[in-house]
């Protein structure tokens, strides 16, 4: 079967030649336009002189109903539905046969799925070959021979085997690095042109409020400045490829009640104020700034109303509002949710009927295309939905497509290319230094940090992470790039300097967990041998490297955690390893915010790695013994407990606030005040020095920009990266706003002694609220601006005033 299988891949791949596709016998391929309608004849949508409108119009105007249906559902690649690599006979008697709107990770090769596994993801070659010839298919062998737009994930690099790997959202959002994300986004595009792809679904643009949800992981920021800012640049890095960029998950998806994921899935609390002005923000700054091609549509609801069913949300405010104007993909199972999870229809093609009024353009889902295409041709059939309708949902696909050169150039120029663009060796340092900038320091008592090897001999490397690379791979990632974990790189690097022992410790989880976070109990005698082993190895170590945190089992699409602690028996396993008196420097390898309060208090030196790339044992190795100065901030608040949740910034006015101490209504003390670790925070093994704010001018009118500067300075003794950051606060206000707002941040790069003005300026929808009567203004007023190293630790204060006309 495997010798037949691979004469039969031959055969196909030898209709292909290297810069991509051979003329059909038909001749259909003229010189500067393809015949796709094969009807001889050069028809508006087929010549590039016209304009999109023009050539969408006629395209529409040729189109059955049956073509027009099939541009509203994505076909899942092999082997999640479509079962076959490449095209057979079969095809021509599925739906199909008249088009298909996407094809949706196809050939990728996923992590840890054997299923998914194909011979022509890798080389690359294979994989922009086998695109081809699909592409070929559908042109050639439909009517109409609309072509294929290939989507892909792309959440922390091209979900594809062997792509340029990037640390998770988490970790790329704790750069703080803008240049740094757009050329991020440079190299996913870039990788999904070569291998065939023209969409990838990223950024994720959700806001982390709450980090028992699974999907922190996933995301930038708690933020919605900092992830629209960081969002508005991957955006624009993967579209300046020539590919589109599908932003998610629109909207109000990322803090489902308690923080609930799995089988809830919905019931958002978010009051209409704080929706649009926290949770819609970055989306509303990235589709005016970076025009994303795509948008998916969440299965929450919001206020009992199912989001893929509003047409106030996919389309008076998406599209009207927001000015988007391309098209709108669900989510897996948004669409069906509408009956079984939200009952607001009766049968699945009321389900239909809504979600394409509403605005939905694409139905995406582990499901085959005919389960929502007959029911939309029956719907249509029956008067229940008009031509006009669909005529306008699959005007905004065919747009997509003609923007994207789909008709002009459908295939993949030169393949063997592939293997020559795709994850280079610059893009391998590139990954390296995303990974390294991702790194936050969160305490270092006493200058433990960085490790002088000169003057440490026996180090331990301990803890259920240590040995682990599994963080690294994610579904909607890189697969089957070498990983160096924690004790190879801390091996490698001490190579014949530093003696090296490794002793695991404890696992991850317990046997009873999470039950094992309501109640004590006991150690199993495994579980204290291998506590003990790793404390008698302790003993006899200069230092120990304590490596915990979560899997990629413990945190994720539908991972919820209801306790916030290091998992299992991790802190049982620390406080032994104190016990010895032996220096422990603490490396957390994690996907959320965690109550890290005994390790703070007790632990003199902890690293913040959350889930990095591949590179991430030499890039932590490096980092502990001084070769890389961490410069990462965090860009989740870590609070002292889940009671605290949520706990946030930025946060409205007294909402975080202490008690009252004077004696009197309200006074006393019933509960943990504060966050462990605040938004912005992070060390570094030099010093800052801020000085000479300058705001101006200090009275404008609200359609003037404001100008902000001073200096920061490096006053240590090893060059350092500084994340400045803006805050910006509206003393007085119709309705509450937020205690402060982040409005601008730059990291900074300085060598000793070094001093460098920063620039910020203040447009005036930086300054802008929602008023009293829901109308975004900028109010006249005074407001105060702050320059800080964190949310909390502020250095510089000055103030400008907004006057009426």
């Amino acid at each position: 079967m495997r010798i037949y299988k691979l004469f039969f891949s031959v055969l196909c791949l030898l209709f292909l030649t290297s810069a991509g596709i051979k003329k059909d016998k038909r001749n259909i391929y003229k010189k500067g336009w393809i015949d796709f309608n094969k009807n001889g004849i050069k028809d508006v949508f087929e010549d590039p002189e016209n304009t999109i409108d023009d050539r969408v119009a006629d395209l529409l105007s040729q189109m059955t109903m049956e073509e027009k249906t099939c541009q509203m559902a994505t076909l899942y690649g092999f082997s999640r539905v479509l079962k076959d690599e490449l095209p057979n006979e079969g095809w021509k008697s599925r739906v199909w046969k008249d088009g298909i709107a996407n094809i949706d990770e196809h050939l990728n090769t996923i992590a840890n799925r054997p299923y998914t596994y194909t011979e022509y993801a890798y080389p690359y070659s294979n994989h922009a070959k086998a695109i081809n010839l699909i592409q070929k298919w559908f042109i050639e062998e439909t009517r109409m021979g609309i072509p294929v737009d290939f989507s892909n994930e792309g959440v922390h690099g091209l979900c594809h085997k062997k792509a340029t790997p990037l640390p998770a959202p988490i970790g790329i959002g704790s750069t703080w690095n803008k240049d740094l994300v757009y050329q991020a986004g440079k190299i996913v595009g870039r990788e999904a042109k070569a291998l065939g792809y023209t969409n990838v679904y990223a950024p994720i643009l959700d806001v982390a409020r709450d980090p028992r949800w699974g999907r922190v992981v996933e995301c930038y920021s708690e933020d919605p400045f900092l992830i629209g800012e960081l969002g508005t640049e991957m955006t624009k890095g993967i579209q300046s490829e020539g590919v589109a960029s599908t932003i998610k998950h629109f909207a109000v998806y990322s803090i489902p009640k308690g923080g609930r994921d799995g089988e809830a899935r919905t019931d958002p609390h978010v009051a209409p104020r704080e929706m649009h002005q926290m949770f819609l923000y970055p989306f509303k700054k990235v589709i005016k700034e970076a025009k994303p091609m795509g948008v998916m549509s969440s299965y929450n609801d919001y206020d009992g109303v199912p989001i893929t069913g509003s047409h106030y949300f996919l389309t008076e405010l998406l599209r009207q509002e927001y000015g988007f104007d391309g098209y709108v993909v669900s989510d897996s199972d948004a669409v069906e949710y509408l009956n079984e999870k939200h009952h607001v229809t009766a049968d699945y093609k009321e389900t239909v009927r809504q979600v394409v009024e509403a605005g939905l353009n694409v139905r995406t889902r582990f499901r085959t295309p005919e389960s929502f295409i007959e029911p939309l041709r029956e719907i249509i059939k029956e008067g229940k939905i008009s031509m006009k309708t669909i005529d306008s949902r699959v005007a905004d696909v065919l747009s997509v497509k003609f923007r994207l050169g789909l008709f002009d150039q459908p295939f993949v120029e030169d393949c063997e290319l592939a293997d020559k663009v795709v994850h280079t060796e610059e893009d391998e340092a590139f990954s390296r230094q995303i990974t390294k900038e991702s790194m936050v320091l969160l305490k270092n008592e006493n200058e433990l940090l960085p490790l002088d090897i000169k003057k440490i001999q026996n180090v331990l490397v301990t803890g259920p992470m240590a040995a682990e690379t599994n963080y690294a791979y994610s579904r909607y990632g890189p697969s089957f790039n070498e990983v160096v974990s924690v004790l190879e790189g801390i091996k490698n690097y001490g190579a014949e300097k530093l003696n090296v022992k490794y002793v695991k410790g404890c696992e991850v989880i317990d046997e009873s967990w999470p039950e094992s976070e309501l109640m004590e109990v006991p150690l199993s005698a495994e579980e204290q041998a291998g506590i003990d082993a790793a404390v008698e190895q302790a003993k006899q170590s200069d230092v120990v490297i304590a490596v915990m945190g979560e899997n990629e089992s413990r945190v994720g699409e539908s991972k919820t955690r209801t306790n916030l602690e290091l998992p299992g028996r991790q802190l049982q396993f620390v406080k032994a390893l104190y016990a010895t008196g032996k220096p422990i420097v603490l490396v957390l390898i994690n996907g959320r915010a965690l109550t890290i309060n005994w390790e703070d208090k007790y632990i003199p030196a902890i690293l913040e790695a959350w889930f990095p790339s591949a590179s991430s044992g030499d890039v932590i190795a490096k980092t502990l013994f001084g070769d890389y100065n961490p410069g990462g901030k965090l860009s989740v608040t870590f609070p002292k407990s889940v009671g605290q949740i949520p706990l946030n910034f930025p946060h409205k006015v007294a909402s975080q606030a202490g008690q009252v101490e004077i004696p009197g209504n309200g006074y006393g003390k019933t509960r943990v005040l504060g966050s462990l670790y605040p938004f912005g925070y992070g060390l570094s093994y030099t010093s800052f020095e801020y000085s000479n704010l300058n705001v101006s001018p200090k009275n404008a009118y609200p359609q003037a920009d404001i100008s902000v500067t001073f200096s920061v300075t490096n006053t240590g003794k090893r060059a350092g990266d500084e994340v400045v950051q803006l805050y910006l606060k509206d003393e007085v206000s119709s309705v509450t706003t937020y205690e402060s707002q982040l409005r601008g941040f730059e990291r900074v790069h300085l060598l000793p002694g070094e001093t460098k003005e920063v620039r910020f300026t203040l447009h005036p929808e930086d300054l802008e609220l929602l008023d009293i009567n829901m109308n975004w203004t900028v109010e006249p007023g005074k407001f105060k601006v702050m320059i800080g190293s964190s949310s909390e630790d502020i250095h510089l204060n000055d103030s400008f005033e907004i006057r009426s006309y």
